[in-house]
């Protein structure tokens, strides 16, 4: 149904670029669907987002989590068409990320 589940990590040169690709990263999520922020929750060095945009005509919805350890940075998200973004689904994958 093209919905994508996925979590990407990198790693920066020090912790303040990694604090910085966190906030560039949410920003080009949500730009990507042309997506307005519904919900936002910031903690620590994490963001959490629920987003509701418009792609190829079709109402998307982008749920994500973005987060910073040191000098490691990490996305995980869920994005396709809002009808097909079941929210028990969102739960059980975005609860399954841990950091060690």
């Amino acid at each position: 149904d093209g919905t994508v589940f996925a979590i990407g990590s990198a790693e920066a040169p020090d912790a303040v670029k990694a604090q910085a690709a966190v906030a560039a990263m949410r920003t080009a999520m949500v730009k990507n669907i042309g997506a307005t922020v519904t919900r936002e929750e910031k903690k620590n060095s994490a963001i959490n987002i629920d987003a509701k945009g418009v792609q190829n005509g079709a109402p998307m919805r982008l749920v994500g989590h973005f987060e910073s350890r040191g000098t490691r940075f990490y996305q995980v998200i869920v994005m396709g068409k809002e009808k097909n973004v079941p929210q028990d689904e969102v739960d059980m994958f975005m609860s399954s990320f841990k950091l060690n």
